[in-house]
């Protein structure tokens, strides 16, 4: 957990000097938008590996319907709720490895992801993570690129 806290780090910071509105933005071509690409990748940590697993998630069950996979923007996310976001991206992985050490892992859900990989179990998740931080997190740099090219 300590690459992806890195990268989602650095993706922060490169996304510091925007705006909530910009934040907010849905580029053409797309159908969501920075913030929501931020809160999926903590609800889908928490849908692959705690909800797959039988175990409660770490954020409130709201936030992972918000954000989990299949879903969209359904409207401007709050100058709070970015705050909260943010701060989720950073804290939630801290959860991850006692949890595992601990072996509250012990059962899980199968899954054939929508890129194709099936997750068996937690290592499979494990192993699935950077590619699906990457994914997202790729979108979010394009659509920084896109958001700064538009004239003010």
């Amino acid at each position: 957990m300590g690459i992806i806290k890195k990268v989602r780090a650095h993706m922060l910071e490169s996304i510091k000097d925007l705006s909530p509105a910009q934040l907010n933005f849905i580029p053409e071509g797309f159908n969501n938008n920075i913030i929501w690409n931020m809160g999926h990748l903590v609800a889908a940590m928490q849908g692959v590996c705690y909800r797959r697993s039988g175990l409660p998630l770490q954020v409130s069950e709201d936030f992972f319907e918000r954000f989990r996979p299949g879903s969209k923007p359904s409207g401007a996310v709050s100058d709070e709720a970015i705050a909260e976001i943010k701060t989720l991206l950073l804290s939630s992985p801290d959860q991850f490895p006692p949890d595992y050490e601990k072996g509250k892992f012990n059962t899980y859900e199968s899954v054939v992801t929508r890129y194709g990989p099936e997750l068996n179990n937690i290592e499979d998740a494990v192993a699935f993570l950077p590619f699906h931080e990457g994914l997202h997190i790729g979108c979010i740099m394009a659509m920084k690129r896109l958001i700064l090219s538009l004239p003010a």
